[in-house]
């Protein structure tokens, strides 16, 4: 390896299992001290258990890292700020939060109950928002006291966010959330030496091992595990890193052996009456803008 963070410390939440397991070893080999959170929940958020983020300590310490697990529920204010507070303790400063964290609870909107839509949005947007302002209010003031920051924020969006996916009305918004969290916070945040970017990762973990069979077929027989977590990792531990520098306010999609920087919402074909239309005038002129626009991206799972 090549010691990219050598020195770095950084928290990644959710990372007992799946990607944020692989970004924890990654960020370890490339020599950062790590924080590994996760409250060792099932796939629809229910129970806990903290031996998987301990297993991911021992792993790293057995390798010669450093780590420490944190077991708090990073969607309260007091877990995300004990978040924080735990990197501060255990190794002396902050350098990267990987905001990972979620769960799913899948249902077609006419079946999805409230508790399914509000579970869904803490864990995941609210699971971002808290990690990320406490480790903002840190680095806001370190930058305050005149020792800039060399921060890095990456949160976690995903296809369904950009594009949305049919069954994961919750799911979806909390990602698209995400991405609009990120673009402000990049905003905001930058001349605190801070840089916020979000990836929106496909993998195979455990909320996605049905969903990513065909890529992985399609794989079969090169020897390249094309939907393994640690694919996704690589990205984000150059993201967390000092060299990304000037990187900010991007989204990144990571695929087997492929990445994309997406490119979102932005002014397409347009008309200005310079007056107010009608309504068939404002239909007529939305049927011609559209015909002269590039196509939408399809939805996941539509048919």
């Amino acid at each position: 390896m090549t010691g990219l963070c050598s020195g770095r410390v950084v928290v990644v939440t959710g990372a007992g299992r799946g990607l944020g397991r692989a970004h924890a070893l990654a960020f370890a080999a490339e020599g950062a001290r790590v924080v590994v959170n996760d409250l060792g929940v099932g796939m629809d958020g229910s129970g806990g258990d903290a031996g998987p983020a301990q297993q991911v300590v021992d792993e790293i310490t057995r390798s010669g890292g450093a780590a420490v697990a944190h077991g708090g529920d990073i969607a309260t204010t007091d877990g995300a700020a004990s978040l924080i507070a735990t990197a501060l303790e255990a190794f002396g400063r902050l350098d990267t939060l990987v905001n990972n964290a979620g769960f799913l609870r899948d249902r077609m909107l006419v079946n999805l109950e409230e508790d399914d839509w509000d579970a869904v949005m803490r864990v995941h947007l609210k699971g971002h928002f808290l990690p990320l302002k406490h480790a903002s209010a840190h680095w806001r003031a370190e930058a305050k006291a005149g020792r800039m920051p060399e921060a890095r924020v990456v949160n976690t969006s995903s296809g369904a966010g950009l594009s949305g996916s049919v069954g994961q009305g919750n799911y979806s918004a909390a990602k698209a959330g995400i991405v609009g969290l990120t673009l402000v916070a990049a905003a905001e945040l930058g001349h605190y030496g801070i840089q916020v970017n979000a990836i929106a990762p496909a993998a195979r973990t455990r909320m996605t091992e049905q969903t990513f069979a065909e890529t992985m077929a399609a794989h079969e027989g090169t020897g390249f595990d094309a939907m393994a977590p640690e694919n996704v990792s690589p990205l984000v531990v150059w993201l967390g890193s000092a060299v990304s520098a000037g990187v900010t306010g991007r989204v990144f999609e990571a695929e087997a052996g492929r990445l994309t920087v997406m490119e979102g919402w932005r002014p397409g074909p347009t008309a200005d009456k310079g007056a107010r239309w009608t309504p068939v005038e404002a239909g007529e002129t939305a049927l011609k803008l559209l015909a002269e626009s590039e196509p939408q991206q399809p939805v996941y799972g539509a048919r």
